[in-house]
């Protein structure tokens, strides 16, 4: 069996796979059920010290897909609305209780140095293993200064990681929101702060849907509704830019990745692992499914090293790094051509309709007396897009086959087309 002890800002677990700061890890119970299942650790939901929270209801809403299926979900939850002292009074429980798990303190207080020094001296004294920066919530807290109102200034998230780096000698996270326009700039600014770790992304800033009865954002409270956090499946993209992003630069080389967003099974956790990933945070997932997926993903995330000849999380971390490029020095020369297996083909033509509505028109098809229609694809005219294999609904029906060819790796500086440089 694989070996998928990890470790992130020199603190040891015994998989990947943390709940993240959230709901799930908001008191005692939870956390214990999470680590029964056989979770390696969890970020305690952000704490605070003042002002006092409160949460309102509904707070949750969802996007669906076919079957009623979520890909995604949106909150306008606030951080813990639990007192401070019952928090740290369970932390320190559980932390005797389960001393092979990890447990982070997540935490967040106003633009003021004295706040976070004295809340991060508190919750380290609790024997967390380290500390969790929270600015990147974009809603509810930022409209009081608080997360995503410091996360989206490079400056700020500078200043208030050093700030907690002087007040502690645990190992500090910062979390960074996605609402930005370049996460380098928030990644640096959290490594020249001190940061021992990095975690990514906080929620999307979003409007899930609008209730056309209520005229009002979803969810409805009260007959009014605002803008919340979006996460869940459909996430997972924005979350991989970013984890590639920073894992890839050389500016933030040396800071350790804690990844979260759309995380649901064992093949989620192993992309973020090779994008350099060195563990991984779930909430959505647990949400919907409960804390038992953990199973899946510990067994599925082994088969696949063990398939792999991988011992360790540490043999395929990053690998995907080196061919991840910017799009600049993708081989120009390179092409594909779309084939269709006719006999896999079930004849619905949404390959046809989808190239000659919104494509290139490489699709042709012929119907035979007997009303059999058959669909070739027009190797002059495909220029190897792939849409067609994205639409199709038979798995492998049409394959992307790579056109053979003596031309050389082309990039698009050295393109002879290109205007600023370049053979010629």
């Amino acid at each position: 069996m694989a070996d998928l002890r990890c470790s992130i800002a020199g603190i040891d677990s015994i998989n990947p796979f943390w709940l993240a700061s959230a709901p799930p890890t908001d008191k005692y119970i939870n956390v214990v059920r999470a680590f029964e299942a056989g979770w390696a650790g969890v970020v305690w939901k952000t704490l605070g010290e003042d002002p006092p929270v409160i949460n309102v209801a509904s707070r949750y809403g969802a996007l669906y897909g076919s079957n009623r299926g979520v890909i995604g979900f949106n909150n306008i939850e606030l951080i813990s609305d639990r007192p401070l002292e019952v928090n740290l009074r369970e932390i320190a429980q559980i932390r005797k209780e389960w001393p092979d798990r990890v447990i982070i303190g997540s935490m967040m207080a106003p633009v003021d140095e004295r706040a976070w020094k004295d809340l991060a001296i508190r919750i380290a004294g609790a024997g967390v293993h380290g500390i969790e920066l929270n600015l990147g919530c974009p809603h509810g807290m930022c409209e009081r200064d608080m997360g995503s109102a410091i996360g989206q200034v490079p400056e700020m998230i500078e200043q208030t990681t050093r700030w907690v780096r002087e007040a502690v000698d645990i190992p500090v996270f910062t979390k960074l929101t996605p609402n930005i326009t370049d996460i380098l700039w928030s990644a640096e600014a959290a490594k020249a702060g001190g940061a021992d770790a990095i975690s990514l992304i906080n929620t999307v800033n979003s409007v899930i849907s609008v209730d056309l009865d209520a005229m009002a954002p979803n969810p409805v409270v009260d007959g009014k509704g605002t803008h919340g956090g979006y996460c869940g499946a459909a996430v997972k993209p924005i979350a991989l830019h970013m984890v590639a992003e920073i894992a890839r630069s050389p500016e933030t080389q040396g800071i350790d990745i804690s990844a979260i967003g759309g995380i649901e099974n064992w093949r989620d956790a192993a992309e973020f692992i090779a994008l350099g990933a060195n563990a991984l945070q779930v909430c959505t997932a647990a949400m919907l499914y409960g804390f038992r997926i953990v199973d899946d993903m510990i067994d599925g995330l082994s088969s696949y090293m063990d398939s792999k000849g991988y011992k360790t999380i540490e043999d395929f971390r990053g690998l995907a790094i080196r061919n991840t490029v910017n799009w600049n020095d993708l081989n120009m020369n390179f092409d594909t051509k779309a084939v269709i297996d006719q006999e896999a083909c079930i004849e619905c033509g949404r390959c046809h309709i989808a190239c000659e509505d919104a494509a290139h028109q490489a699709i042709k098809f012929d119907v035979s007396p007997e009303g059999k229609r058959t669909f070739t694809v027009i190797d002059q005219e495909c220029v190897g897009c792939n849409l067609c294999a994205i639409i199709c609904p038979v798995p492998n029906c049409i394959e992307m086959r790579p056109v053979e060819t003596d031309l050389p790796y082309l990039t698009w500086p050295d393109h002879p087309k290109n205007p600023l440089g370049g053979s010629q």
